[in-house]
């Protein structure tokens, strides 16, 4: 007899187990439900959001696909190039390559060192401290997805319209405009124009959108990486980070929000102590203290295909 699962993992596979048990009797193989559809949301969170690669390995070891992924931010930057067909290792090499860079010149905000203007440029009369479009072109350069209709996975992003304040899931059409507008923390990077709208950071409004996804998914996993503040270890915090923080405090309010009125199947939190907003330089440390939630995930998924398979045997 196998042994029972962690205490931790028990809600999760009893899921699983009672979804297995009402499977109907075995189709042939070209019509049997192989699996329950998996939805991924990523959310927001800066520098932090790299945890989201961490995440992706583990899909990748388990040759898991998401069946649809949803996006806010650096959630919809990590999670359109993977729609796109990118393996985490290729994503992990991107931010590597950039990690020496202006991103790099972003974390002190002090701006002496951008050199690679081809990256980001200063944006101030957009309405923003930086230009994003020069990243988001340095991405594209990756990939040959240009519209949704690429995508190998669905994918949705979110944005926040400025004018009417609404949550703004965008889900066809160009796709890299669209990172753009999910991406454009107020302040920081322009907004975007789309038609009558005026996007910001999706942050804003959804920072965390697994809603996109729990109406048509079996299984939804969302990954915060909204950060906390830790007094013991956090120094005090100076004017940028008080504006950053305070960011991120109004996004762990709506995800808190959310989390009470309807939960996702499984809720992932990967946490790097002390990382700052624009701290992508500091990506090995990031993914290092993702690690423990990583393997959370692949001992609740690797629960998911055992049940399934047993689902699968059943004569």
């Amino acid at each position: 007899m196998s042994p029972s699962p962690p205490a931790k993992l028990r809600p999760l596979a009893a899921w699983l187990l009672c979804l297995a048990l009402l499977l109907p009797v075995p189709l042939p193989a070209d019509e049997r439900l192989l699996r329950p559809t998996l939805g991924l949301a990523l959310g927001s969170g800066g520098a932090n959001g790299l945890a989201h690669i961490a995440v992706l390995q583990v899909f990748d070891d388990l040759e898991i696909v998401p069946d649809r992924i949803a996006g806010t931010s650096i959630g919809a930057v990590i999670g359109g190039l993977y729609a796109a067909g990118l393996s985490a290792d290729e994503i992990q090499n991107i931010f590597d390559d950039v990690a020496g860079s202006p991103l790099d010149a972003l974390s002190g905000l002090a701006g002496s060192e951008l050199d690679l203007v081809d990256l980001l440029q200063l944006g101030l009369s957009d309405g923003g401290l930086f230009d994003s479009g020069g990243f988001l072109r340095f991405l594209a350069g990756h990939t040959e997805a240009r519209t949704f209709d690429d995508l190998r996975i669905p994918l949705s992003v979110v944005a926040t319209d400025y004018w009417t304040g609404d949550s703004i899931a965008i889900k066809e059409g160009p796709l890299f405009p669209a990172i753009e507008a999910s991406m454009a923390v107020p302040g920081l990077f322009s907004p975007v124009h789309r038609g009558e709208q005026l996007l910001i950071d999706g942050g804003t409004s959804n920072p965390l959108p697994y809603d996109l996804l729990l109406d048509d998914m079996d299984l939804v996993i969302a990954v915060d990486v909204s950060g906390a503040r830790h007094p013991d270890s956090d120094p005090e915090p100076g004017i940028t980070d008080l504006l950053f923080k305070t960011f991120s405090i109004m996004q762990q309010s709506l995800i808190r929000q959310a989390l009470a009125h309807r939960r996702p199947h499984l809720y992932l939190k990967p946490e790097a102590v002390g990382v700052r907003l624009l701290h992508f330089n500091r990506i090995h440390e990031i993914l290092a203290e993702a690690e423990p939630v990583a393997d959370d995930l692949r001992d609740q998924l690797t629960i998911w295909l055992a049940i399934q398979s047993d689902a699968d045997a059943i004569p």
